[in-house]
């Protein structure tokens, strides 16, 4: 099967090829260091030529309100290139709870990123992920300074990147969903703990202080960043990623 994974050199995409590579298909890794722009469709009719599935991981460069322009002008692009190619399968990731936190412009683009490829001419899946392990750190220094670290209790359900990337495989290679899975940790943390918890294991002596407003992520309310019923549970916990 061939197999086009636009964005295939970030966290999730590497790890996607390589599982793809290694159970005997032909995953190609495309972005814009390869000619492949999605914002502007360059490069896209020859890299999806021939190509079965695509499997789009891109993202804006920044989480604002250029989010929603950008997925429309990059889902337009794919969609009328994979339908041109007779690719048969379309596969995007995006976020649990996303439809849950209209506050934030970057969770209604990923909703808008659903909706265009749902109505859009390719057979599609969509794989939904709570937030990555391998994020966490990132979020903490958002609002971080010298002594101490302001997040709020936010309820999350981590998962690791590797977990990630391996149900998607097995979705890019199955039949299309023509609907929607989610896929979260095993376990919920408040933000304010989890930040407890990776800046001891970082031996990070600052203080977490707990803020309802600071950061991206007071946005959310309740359960809302927290996998469902029917979800897929995936098995490593943060303390087992934090010690390898």
């Amino acid at each position: 099967m061939r197999i086009v994974v636009v964005g295939g050199t970030g966290l999730i995409g590497s790890r996607l090829v390589r599982l793809l590579t290694a159970a005997g298909h032909d995953a190609v890794p495309r972005s814009r260091a390869t000619g492949v722009d999605l914002l502007t469709g360059q490069g896209l009719p020859e890299a999806l030529a021939g190509a079965d599935v695509v499997v789009d991981l891109t993202k804006p460069p920044v989480f604002d309100d250029t989010s929603p322009a950008f997925f429309r002008a990059t889902m337009g692009h794919l969609l009328a290139a994979a339908g041109s190619a007779g690719v048969g399968h379309a596969v995007i990731l995006s976020i649990v709870g996303a439809d849950q936190v209209p506050g934030v412009a970057y969770y209604r683009a990923k909703v808008l990123q659903e909706d265009l490829l749902k109505a859009g001419p390719v057979p599609y899946s969509i794989v939904r992920s709570t937030q990555f392990f391998e994020f966490i750190d990132t979020v903490v220094s958002w609002t971080s300074d010298e002594d101490t670290v302001r997040l709020p209790p936010t309820l999350l359900q981590p998962v690791a990147g590797d977990e990630v990337a391996r149900v998607v495989a097995g979705v890019v290679v199955g039949t299309p969903l023509r609907g929607t899975i989610d896929l979260a940790g095993p376990e919920v943390f408040p933000l304010d703990e989890l930040g407890r918890i990776t800046l001891a294991a970082r031996g990070d002596h600052r203080t977490v202080v707990t803020d309802d407003g600071a950061g991206l992520y007071a946005a959310a309310q309740g359960r809302a960043l927290v996998a469902g019923e029917g979800a897929v549970i995936a098995a490593t916990t943060y303390g087992e990623w934090l010690r390898r």
